[in-house]
Parts: C-alpha cells; structure tokens; sequence
C-alpha cells in the first residue's frame, strides 16, 4: 500500500484565489461592468439556443420589439426593454462567473510561457543523450527534457534521474518549495514549474495542448465545461415546463377572440383582442410563468462550483466528478497522513525480562542509526532523551556493516566488528532470525507486541546475536498520532449520511485501535491495491458512490474504480491519469472538503429551484387579474397586492423578474450555506427558507415596484 505524505503548506484548507484574489459571492459592480460585453455577446441566438428557458425569453423580446414599433407606447416599450433586461441580466450571471475564472486564469497563463526545453535524443539511464534545444509547446509525449536549478520544467511528466527542489507556487500558491526525485510516488512533476536546485531528467507524459495548466486555464475560464447529468436533467424539467406554458399562453388567443365577441363594451384596451398590447402582455405572462430565475442561474451555479474547487487547488476532469462528490455515500481514507498525522514517534522502549532499560536503549539506538526515516530518526532521539545516550553517527562505528530496510525481510540493522549483530523490525521477521540464529523467542514476546497493537501503535522488535547466543531484547512502541478534530469531522460525515472507511496497510488490531479513536465507522486492514478495488467495486454493487484519494501507481485501478478518484499531485502520472481530481496541495484530508463542496453545489441548485418556481405564484396574483379582470370582475379578489392598475401590475412583475436574477447572483456564486445534517432536515430548511421565502419576497418586491411604476405616464 503507498503511503501518501503531506508536504508542509500553511493554512492548508483555506481557500487561496488566484489571479487577482477574487471573493466568492461578492457582487462588485466593476466585475459587472467587465462582464457586461460578454453578456451582450451572449445574446447570439446561435449561443443561448442552449438555455432553452432564456432562448424562449429572447424570442418573446424580439417579438415584442416588433409588436411595440407597430404600437409604440410606453407601456409596450418599458415591457421590451425589461424582457431584453431579463435576457441580459441571465447571460450577465453566467458572464460574471466565467470573468471570475478567466482572473484565475492570467496567473496561470504567466506561469505558461513558451520557454524553450532542452531535449535529450539517445538518453540512457546514467548517460547524456544529445541535447537539442527545441519550443516547450512542441514536446511530445515520451520526449526527454533535461532541467537545471533556475530552469522552468516545460511540461507535464515524471523525474526518471535525479531529484531536486521545485518551486509550484505558480500552479499552488504555495511558496514552500518541494522535493520531486526519481521513482517512488514523488516523481511527477508540472509543466510551468521552476527547478531551484540540481538537476533532473523528466519524461514527457503530457500531449500537446493538455498540460495541467491548459486544462485549469480550460477549467476555470468554462471554456470545456460540461453540464452535469443532473444539470442536464433539470434543464430539460425546466424546458418541458416552459412548453407547457408556451401551449398554455397560446391558447389565450381563442379565448380573446371569444372573450370580445361576448362582451362588446369591454374597451379595446382591456380586452384579449390580439393588438399589439394584448400580444405584449401575453408574452409578459409567458416570461413571468416560465422558471426565468433558475433558467437563469443554473449555468452560474455550476461555474462557481468548479471555482470554488479551484480556489482550494483542485483540479476537477468534469464536473460530473463535483456532482458526483455531492452524492457520495462511501468515504475511503488513507489512514497515514490522513487520519493520522503520518510520521510515526518512538513513545515507549518495552524491555524483556533480563534486559535492563539501558541495555535495551542502546541496542534500539544502535540499529536506528542508519534509518533516515521519521521513525528510525525518532527513535534515536527518544534514547537520548529518556535515557542520556550520547548522539551517535553512523560514521563513529568502525567497520560496521549497516543493513537497510527491505520489503522482503521487514527488518534492518548493523552488523559490528566484534560480531556483535543487531536487528529491528516487524516482530515475525526479527523472531524468525533469533530463531534462525540459533535463540529462542520468550513467550512474553508475544503479549507485549499484541498489546502494543491492541493500543493503536506499532510494535517493532529488537533481537541480537552477542558471543553467539541470539535472543529478542523488547518492543519499540511506535505511536501513530490522530489529528486534531478528525473525529468531529467524522461525525459531521456520519451526519451527512456518509460511511468513513479507513484504509491501512497495518494488522487488524492496531487498525482497529486507530479506527475506534478516530471515530471512522470501518476500516480496511493489511491493505493491497487489490483488496481496495474488491472493496469499491463491493460498495458500488450496493448502490452507493464512493470516494478515494490515491498517489501511487498501484492506487491508479481504484482511483479509476471509483466515482470521485482524488489523485494527489505528488502521486505518479498513472495516479493521476486514473483519478478524475487532482489535489495540486497534496493534501489527502482536502476529499472531505471536496466532498462538501459538492453537497453546496447541489444544495444551491436546488436551493434556488425551489425559491424559482416559489416567487412564481406571487406572479400569478399580479398578472392574471390584471388580463382578466375587465371580464371577470369577481376576479379582483386575487389582487391581494391591491396594485394599482393592470398595466403597472403587468409592469410591475416583468421589472420583478428581471432584478430578482441580479440580485440572486451573488448567492449563486458563493453558494448556500452547507451545514451537516440529514437529508430531511436539508430539505425542511430548503422549503422553510427558499419555498416560504420564494413567496413571500416577490409579494413585497411587486408592491414595492408598483409604488413606483404607477407614477409613470400611461400607467392608470
């Protein structure tokens, strides 16, 4: 199992904008202003065919332009220009949202220069190769490129000799710099980069045009973005609704017709007789009927979220991947680095009887010299700490034979010249040697190493051979720490109705330990690629989604297995070819943000649905009493309002329509509020906010514009 480490980054979870340090949801009206060609340009029919809610609203607008230069008014003019208004203010919110990503974008564009790359033609592990210096954007893949301190890296690809110190604060914002080397899950490597120190040689794995930053210049500008199942499912509910009401409006035609033929004193101006004003006003009626507002703002929503992705340096392939995120009910952690802070520590030196501490510490210290690890280095100190060892180096031990660590045997050590012959590791592996050196294993031996598991930590032992007896010395009690508020996340997860797996490549018991302190509902113990697939694909026939971070190669068949895949950005290219997100921070804990941030952007939508088809019934006691009224005089008693005429009621819900888009702008680009909790509960505060809220506010808002717009002319 590859175990993911995270790099130091400060503030780590909070989100760092790029490119002119954009506030979510903020309205400023100079990004209005710079938005506002692009929404002019949006009025291209050939464009906003694709929003068949606001391609109806265009239509009608023409319509009525056409209607009101054959009966100029100044009714039938305010009425076009707030259906144009309606249109604009639709394609403003998708402007602005897309002006958000384009900011992000020239940061990224800096960092993509066309920088020359110094290919290798005839490399070979170890050698030179001839070197030709050719354009970074002409590189293909599988190219060889050679990159020195002071050198940007021209294009995506993985360290295959070397290692050096990578500045990526162009692509993460972080100014940390990080180590990137040859082999292992720390090889990969970003195009638009600076290499601070030494020297690499970097494989291609990029195509041309498809580096990591022209998919998150892509990405945030919305130029490849496509609409989600869901987003594509409520946009055909909201296009079937609005043939419905197109059939429903033109069906008014033969009812003015009867209408006039069966009240002949009704003035022509009240009457549905089909002149100019009648057809303003029916168009006024469709455009009011149809779901404008979410029609409006349903391509905004999904903009912003991506950008809020992007904001914490995620890169998302799709946002089916975001939506998806929003619907995931199966949460797979990497135990280290993850739910624990990663770097085991030395918290106890567990003797056997006849052992002095001392004796124990020494041995322990001795065969930890030589491991530069986290937990080999904590070892030492420990010793030295707890029981006055002087500070020892490899190099003071004359003629030593220092033995490292392998898969294989489990265990390292040193041999000394005087014979004397020291082995740490796992327990199984350093018993089988003092067993295979001629000693015995105590039976003790094997109760302090389970109650070491049974505790959360790790047991190492450490044997000798000294004047040719072999015997185990005692337990090295490594502790592996829980982060700080993990299991308050977990429950806020379990509240969400999400199921939390931990994935570790310990036995059971010490799995177990970890699992019950960190509050995660499951775990994954003695971990293999294969059992984390088997384990996915076992999730997945069960009807749920599942989530996954991964770095390594032999994570890449899972990630791709699974419906949200977060590959890290450290990991290797096949990690991240598989993934369908990418954490440029590295940061394994940033899935249960994403996570979030996908149940925000599904709350949005449908946060803003409700109040959309909610505000409409405030519509229906303006308008229809106003067309009918002359009729049907009984009808008065809907005009709850008490409006003051029906051309300024008319007048009053189109104005109503088209502000309230703008005015919802800045909750559809920062997003609603996410707090966990059950899925009732969400929906319960979704009706009692948006569904209440949605009638209520038009009510006030349409009386408060009729105040105003009956002290027009030609509003009596």
């Amino acid at each position: 199992m590859s175990v993911t480490t995270t790099e130091a980054a400060p503030n780590r979870h909070e989100p760092k904008p790029k490119g002119g340090n954009v506030k979510g949801g903020l309205l400023d009206p100079k990004m209005l202003l710079k938005s506002t060609p692009d929404a002019l340009r949006k009025l291209d029919p050939r464009t906003l065919w694709r929003n068949p809610v606001m391609f109806i609203v265009e239509i009608g607008a023409v319509w009525s332009t056409v209607l009101a230069v054959r009966e100029p008014t100044w009714f039938s003019w305010l009425i076009v220009f707030w259906l144009w208004a309606t249109v604009v203010f639709a394609n403003l919110a998708e402007a602005v949202a897309e002006g958000r990503g384009k900011a992000q974008a020239e940061s990224l564009r800096r960092a993509k220069s066309d920088a020359m790359a110094r290919r290798l033609s005839g490399w070979t592990p170890g050698g030179t190769g001839t070197e030709e210096e050719v354009a970074a954007p002409l590189l293909q893949q599988g190219d060889i490129v050679v990159v020195e301190a002071g050198q940007s890296i021209p294009g995506d690809g993985d360290v295959i000799e070397g290692i050096a110190s990578v500045d990526e604060s162009a692509i993460t914002g972080e100014s940390a710099p990080v180590i990137r080397e040859s082999g292992g899950d720390r090889s990969a490597v970003t195009g638009g980069t600076t290499v601070l120190s030494d020297r690499i040689v970097v494989k291609i794995t990029q195509k041309p045009g498809e580096s990591f930053i022209d998919r998150m210049i892509a990405l945030v500008e919305g130029a490849n973005r496509q609409k989600t199942p869901n987003e594509i499912a409520l946009n055909i509910l909201l296009a079937a609704l609005t043939i419905i009401f197109v059939f429903a409006v033109a069906t008014l035609q033969p009812l003015a017709i009867f209408s006039k033929a069966n009240n002949p004193g009704v003035p022509d101006s009240q009457a549905l007789d089909g002149n100019g004003v009648t057809g303003i006003v029916m168009v006024a009626l469709l455009v009011c009927l149809i779901p404008t507002t979410i029609g409006a703002l349903l391509s905004a929503i999904g903009i912003a979220g991506m950008d809020r992705l992007v904001q914490r340096n995620v890169l998302a392939m799709s946002g089916r991947a975001v939506e998806a995120a929003g619907d995931v009910n199966t949460l797979l952690l990497d135990k280290t680095g993850t739910i624990t802070l990663g770097n085991r520590q030395a918290g106890a030196f567990l003797q056997l009887p006849g052992v002095t501490p001392e004796q124990f510490a020494d041995a322990a210290q001795l065969s930890s010299l030589a491991d530069e690890t986290p937990e080999g280095r904590s070892i030492v100190v420990f010793a030295k700490e707890r029981f006055g060892l002087r500070a020892r180096t490899p190099g003071e031990l004359n003629n030593a034979n220092w033995i490292e660590f392998t898969a294989t045997t489990r265990m390292s050590g040193v041999d000394l010249e005087d014979g004397h012959q020291l082995r740490k590791g796992a327990a199984a592996s350093v018993a089988d040697w003092v067993r295979s050196s001629g000693g015995t294993v105590p039976p003790e031996l094997g109760g302090i190493v389970d109650e070491v598991s049974a505790s959360g930590g790790t047991p190492l032992v450490v044997g000798e051979v000294r004047d040719g007896l072999a015997r185990a010395l005692g337990v090295i009690h490594l502790k592996d720490v829980v982060k700080e508020g993990m299991r308050e996340r977990f429950d806020e997860m379990r509240r969400m109705g999400i199921r939390t797996v931990m994935i570790t490549g310990d036995n059971p018991l010490t799995a177990r330990a970890i699992a019950d302190e960190a509050g995660v509902d499951d775990f994954l113990a003695e971990a293999t690629p294969e059992d984390k697939l088997a384990l996915i694909k076992s999730e997945q026939e069960g009807g749920k989604l599942v989530a996954m971070t991964g770095d390594g190669t032999n994570d890449a068949p899972a990630l791709a297995q699974a419906d949200v895949g977060v590959a890290m950005n450290t990991g290797t290219s096949a990690a991240k070819e598989a993934g369908n997100m990418v954490d440029l921070d590295s940061d394994p804990t940033k899935l249960i943000e994403i996570v979030e941030i996908g149940k925000q952007l599904l709350i949005t939508r449908g946060a803003l649905t409700t109040f959309s088809i909610a505000n409409d019934i405030a519509k229906y006691f303006a308008i229809i009493p106003a067309m009918f009224v002359a009729l049907f005089p009984g009808l008065d008693l809907l005009n709850v309002m008490r409006l003051h005429s029906p051309t300024s009621a008319i007048l009053s819900a189109v104005i109503f329509n088209a502000i309230i888009i703008i005015a919802l702008i800045p909750l559809s680009l920062r997003g609603v509020k996410y707090t966990p909790s059950s899925a009732s509960k969400l929906l319960s505060r979704n009706l009692s906010v948006y569904g209440i809220g949605g009638i209520i506010a038009p009510f006030i808002g349409i009386k408060l514009i009729d105040l105003v717009v009956q002290l027009l002319p030609g509003m009596s």
